[in-house]
């Protein structure tokens, strides 16, 4: 069985992954390792927070790990709100106040074009691959659905009739940004064991 740290303490995000990737794999939050830490966050690329996430475990706790970070960038705010998904609306990491923020900035526009983008850092013996993942979609005019969590309610895949919210984890975890990064992490290991 493979070990490996994923570099948060989102349940949510545990839960998608650990259910992903199977039973070959063994994933430790940070909570797991002890580890209290702020980690750093401070890249201005989805690619740079996952790179500085991966290697601060690495460096501090000599564990093979990964790291993601996922935006929602919106193509009529210019890619917003990009790497800030987060925090769009303030500090608090608050997901009401920042679907709010992206349905006000919508209201009355008609492209609603979007799409989820995920990036994956995965470091073992000190070599590091990045994997991505795309899913399309639009931004509906109001909340729909109260599964999942940050945007999900106000995302819609093409292709489906449904929010991310609306789905279950398996649906989701099928054409999923993440779970399409986590697919191509979870090929990647497959072969590396062998």
């Amino acid at each position: 069985m493979i070990e490996l740290v994923f570099a948060t303490n989102n349940p949510h995000k545990l839960k998608e992954i650990s259910k992903a990737v199977g039973e070959n794999f063994k994933i430790f939050s940070l909570d797991d390792i002890n580890c209290k830490d702020e980690i750093p966050e401070t890249a201005d690329t989805l690619e740079g927070n996952a790179f500085q996430k991966s290697w601060y475990i690495y460096n501090k706790y000599g564990k093979n790990c990964f790291a993601d970070d996922t935006g929602l960038e919106i193509e009529a705010l210019d890619g917003k709100p990009g790497v800030y998904s987060a925090r769009y609306a303030g500090q608090e990491h608050d997901h009401e106040k920042n679907m709010d923020k992206v349905l006000s900035e919508l209201k009355d526009v008609e492209n609603r074009k979007a799409r989820f983008r995920t990036v994956i850092s995965l470091i073992i013996n000190g070599n590091e691959t990045i994997f991505e993942g795309i899913v399309n979609g639009s931004i509906l005019k109001e909340r729909h659905g109260k599964k999942g969590f940050g945007y999900d309610p106000i995302f819609q895949p093409y292709g489906y009739k449904k929010s991310f919210a609306e789905m279950d984890l398996d649906d989701k975890n099928k054409i999923s940004h993440r779970g399409r990064a986590v697919a191509k992490l979870v090929e990647y290991l497959k072969d590396y064991k062998s």
